[in-house]
């Protein structure tokens, strides 16, 4: 039972990481309706910016402030220049601006920072430590305790205050937002700036846990199982999605491994949100969508 509790709240920690991903992508659909498959990408950019911006004498909290501006200036840029035209198009169209957004941010990437692979140290120490007999990731606990901290801010920013407010209007009705007076064009400005922060400080975790380096784009698509599971417009969606998401490839990885093969929690998490949407479509706190014919 030890040996499990180790393997299950190492799963939930890693979760919390996924949470954080998955939250960009949330904010993004829950206000618009459209799925920023270049998400992964601002991930990459952020953490790159980061850590090269340090390797040029910048000092580190004047690293993370330069940072967090040109992300929250990207996603202006690419609300105004991508989405704003777009608007009322079909979902694929704007599903494949932002597969295109997705090179175009690596490329603009690798022609600023390079493309070699970089070391990024938060001065975290990973060592591990025991807490009645099980054994817990000082670095993986920091993170999660920072991506718990942030998607708590955030979710309680978009419940209760007038933004949010306005946010959960145009999320139900573009048109009838409008026609009530709440500026469409400013709110989605103010949840691609916010996707933008987010993007920051995944990058900066998964960065320092896994190097910085293009395959950070590939492994946020790991929040796809968890949006799945939670819902594409739900915040408290995407932290359940990602606690199970984390504790189940983690276990899945230990007790069904030896048996199938290794590398299982590689795969397993879209095997199992796949047979999730067998059962509910839309998600655990989904909406579901009635339409009469």
């Amino acid at each position: 039972m030890q040996f499990f509790f180790e393997v299950l709240i190492g799963g939930l920690l890693a979760g919390v990481m996924y949470s954080l991903v998955a939250l960009g992508f949330v904010l993004i659909f829950k206000a618009s309706g459209v799925f920023n498959f270049a998400q992964g990408a601002m991930v990459l950019f952020a953490a790159l910016t980061f850590v090269s911006l340090e390797e040029r004498g910048l000092p580190r909290w004047g690293a993370l402030v330069a940072t967090l501006l040109v992300m929250v200036l990207l996603a202006l840029v690419i609300e105004r220049i991508v989405l704003r035209p777009l608007v009322n198009q079909p979902a694929i169209s704007l599903l494949m601006a932002t597969i295109g957004l997705t090179f175009c941010i690596e490329g603009l990437a690798q022609g600023v920072w390079g493309a070699s692979v970089k070391g990024l140290d938060l001065g975290i120490p990973d060592n591990t430590f025991e807490v009645k007999g099980v054994l817990v990731s000082q670095f993986d606990l920091f993170a999660a305790t920072v991506a718990g901290l942030l998607v708590g801010v955030l979710a309680l920013f978009f419940q209760y205050t007038k933004v949010g407010r306005a946010l959960r209007a145009v999320a139900d009705d573009h048109q009838a937002a409008l026609s009530v007076g709440i500026p469409l064009q400013y709110i989605w400005a103010v949840v691609w700036a916010a996707a933008g922060a987010v993007a920051l400080v995944a990058g900066l975790l998964w960065g320092s846990r896994l190097g910085v380096q293009f395959a950070l784009s590939v492994i946020t698509l790991k929040a796809l199982p968890v949006i799945i599971l939670g819902g594409f417009t739900s915040i408290a969606g995407a932290i359940v999605g990602g606690l199970i998401i984390g504790a189940t490839e983690k276990l899945a990885e230990v007790y069904l491994g030896p048996v199938l093969g290794g590398g299982i929690e590689n795969w397993f998490p879209y095997v199992f949100a796949l047979l999730f949407l067998l059962v509910r479509p839309e998600g655990l706190f989904g909406e579901k969508r009635i339409e009469r014919v």
